[in-house]
């Protein structure tokens, strides 16, 4: 039986950048190396796109574009799947591929993008489709799809750039609405980049510009803090879902921040989280239903709150969760009996028959 050709993307034009690297890294290690026979498609923080013959570590250390890359772009014919590596005298030579695994988090790799020029290759990838990474990324769609399912979320206002903006009008508004204090959100980024929590119109105004600065697509997010600690629920599937451990975040800081996530700075992570029974149920019953509410298929990470009244309120979905051995997603799934590498077999299964 021929093994499966399988191109692993990493980079992006993201400020994730560096975290897909890592990711991809760890990923490419646990692969169980029998069964496929890997192709490195690497993009730049620029966005140029690159086939790379050469060592994992060169990936991780962010030094692969050093080694031997050539530039190539992906077939959008279905008659040609695969990626065409192109020639200084303008010819090209076809890479076929069998499936694609994108380990691009944040902007260009998790919000759709890239998920719709997969479709029109035709060519299977791991995880969800191009609309409900779209949806899943963008916050505001988010909560309109959520709460339209009847899963409780924080309450917010969405404020967009393209208005005239009277920052003290929106603050007041918002602190009426939402209350006091508020947290400030890119509509469309990840690891926490752009996200402020304010307390009074000091640094209100800074606040929303740079949140609209790390969106870049014109539209902010705010909403209610929600007292409590966060956590987490690992869920994959098609048709049949199956959700894994619950995870608990402990931070210092004010929110799980970009360096307690990736760095551990204040930061620590239980697994499985520190709730009764009762709840963690309650958590992993959540995460399947807002998986179905998004339409999501092959994996994503669910995160919420937990109350000091014990009741459990939905932060946001992940579509491409970090994938290093200590990553949350595998993590929760090895607690539930699955280690990484039968991990990734089962998503790529599951891109394959979808």
């Amino acid at each position: 039986m021929s093994t499966l050709k399988l191109a692993i993307i990493f980079g992006g034009k993201s400020s994730e950048y560096p975290v897909s690297l890592h990711s991809a890294a760890s990923l490419i290690r646990s692969l169980h190396k029998d069964k496929y026979e890997l192709i490195f498609i690497g993009i730049s923080k620029d966005g140029e796109w690159f086939a790379y013959d050469g060592d994992v570590d060169a990936i991780e250390h962010d030094t692969w574009m050093d080694g031997n890359i050539t530039p190539c772009v992906l077939s959008c014919s279905t008659a040609q799947k695969g990626f065409l590596k192109l020639k200084e005298d303008g010819s090209y030579e076809t890479l076929p591929v069998d499936c694609i695994f994108p380990v691009l988090h944040g902007k260009n790799g998790e919000d759709g993008t890239i998920q719709g020029l997969f479709e029109l290759s035709g060519i299977p990838y791991v995880g969800c489709d191009h609309m409900s990474s779209a949806i899943c990324m963008d916050k505001e769609m988010a909560h309109i799809v959520m709460e339209n399912a009847g899963i409780p979320c924080a309450p917010y206002l969405c404020v967009y750039e393209d208005e005239y903006l009277d920052y003290r009008h929106i603050y007041e508004e918002a602190k009426a609405k939402l209350g006091l204090p508020i947290f400030i959100k890119p509509a469309n980024a990840g690891s926490s980049f752009g996200i402020h929590k304010i307390a009074s119109f000091d640094d209100f105004e800074e606040s929303m510009k740079d949140a609209f600065y790390h969106d870049g697509r014109g539209k902010v997010i705010l909403e209610t803090t929600i007292e409590g600690f966060e956590i987490g629920c690992a869920v994959m599937g098609n048709k049949e879902l199956f959700a894994g451990s619950v995870d608990e975040i402990e931070t210092a800081a004010p929110f799980f921040d970009y360096e307690g996530k990736y760095q551990m700075v204040d930061s620590h992570i239980y697994c499985p989280a520190r709730i009764s029974k009762e709840l963690f149920e309650e958590a992993r019953s959540l995460a399947l239903k807002a998986y179905r509410a998004m339409n999501c298929k092959g994996m994503t990470r669910v995160d919420m709150f937990v109350t000091p009244q014990q009741s459990i309120v939905m932060n946001e979905v992940n579509t491409i969760p970090g994938f290093t051995d200590t990553s949350r997603y595998p993590t929760m799934m090895k607690e539930a009996g699955i280690e990484f590498g039968d991990l990734l077999d089962k998503l790529i299964a599951f891109a394959l028959t979808r």
